[in-house]
């Protein structure tokens, strides 16, 4: 029997919800000024906002070292690894297409890719093509089925001190998590969620974050989308002063985003009284006598 090739990688008009969102935020004064730590960083909300956020999967209980890797299919041994016929991936296009080769074994695992290769005929090429695919995120998709963690290559430091100035780090994870969505994969979306909640980041990156997530996301994902929102409806009115103008430009570009944002504010009034509860008409027409 031949011996198994080892994986490798060949390098080859402004609207009315933005002005209500931005004079909602003017007038916040739920929040205290507080340092600036990640998008994600709950500890820095005030109590109640992260009481709001505590029943987020995996957010709140996320451990400091790596998660035991996760039980493999059952009936799956190492011999079975060891045998599986090796695929070869092509990712990306142009400039940017590079041919990767993995084990069928781990793609199977994706229920997209198990499409692909139960489509391989018997003497065909065992080959697929994903030329819309991010090379970078699917790479650490593949480090991910081989060692159960991935990294983002030297970005990723553990250091205390370490900031994410221009969002790189931020947008590499949440390209990460949506290519896991697509795959079908779960547990592989829960890890990138819990590394996005440890990145220290700038007023700039956590606006490109946010821009990605709301436009690359499914408005039914609020397990990555609720925290975007819940951290700018509680610093928006301080970190504004830094990117007001792109923070703006964001708010009417994204809806969604500005409406989530001024959702979570007006139902913080609400619930601390400091709303009036309008019953009837909200607004009358003047009556001449």
């Amino acid at each position: 029997m031949d011996t198994p090739q080892t994986p490798q990688v060949q390098v080859g008009e402004k609207t009315e919800t933005t002005e209500l969102v931005t004079d909602a935020i003017a007038t916040n004064q739920t929040s205290t000024e507080v340092e600036m730590g990640g998008t994600q960083d709950t500890d820095q909300l005030e109590p109640e906002a992260a009481q709001e956020d505590s029943t987020l999967p995996d957010v709140q209980a996320e451990p400091e070292q790596p998660s035991v890797p996760v039980k493999k299919n059952a009936g799956f041994n190492f011999l079975d690894f060891l045998t599986s016929p090796i695929i070869e991936i092509i990712v990306g296009k142009g400039a940017n297409e590079t041919v990767m080769t993995a084990h069928q074994s781990l793609l199977m695992e994706a229920p997209l890719l198990a499409e692909f290769v139960r489509t391989f005929e018997a003497s065909g090429p065992r080959r697929i093509s994903l030329p819309e695919e991010d090379v970078d995120a699917f790479s650490c998709f593949l480090q991910f089925q081989y060692t159960r963690d991935y990294t983002v290559g030297q970005m990723e430091i553990p250091t205390e001190t370490a900031e994410d100035k221009s969002g790189d780090e931020l947008l590499r994870h949440a390209r990460i998590y949506t290519l896991a969505e697509k795959l079908g994969l779960p547990t592989l979306q829960r890890i990138v969620h819990g590394k996005i909640h440890k990145v220290k980041s700038s007023p700039n990156a956590e606006l490109s974050y946010a821009r990605y997530v709301y436009t690359h996301t499914p408005t039914t994902d609020t397990t990555i989308r609720k925290p975007v929102a819940t951290y700018w409806a509680n610093q928006s009115h301080l970190l504004r002063q830094e990117v007001g103008d792109d923070f703006k430009k964001l708010c009417i570009e994204v809806p969604d985003f500005s409406f989530d944002v001024l959702t979570i504010i007006l139902d913080r009034k609400l619930k601390n009284g400091s709303v009036d509860e309008i019953k009837g008409s909200a607004r009358k027409r003047r009556r001449d006598i």
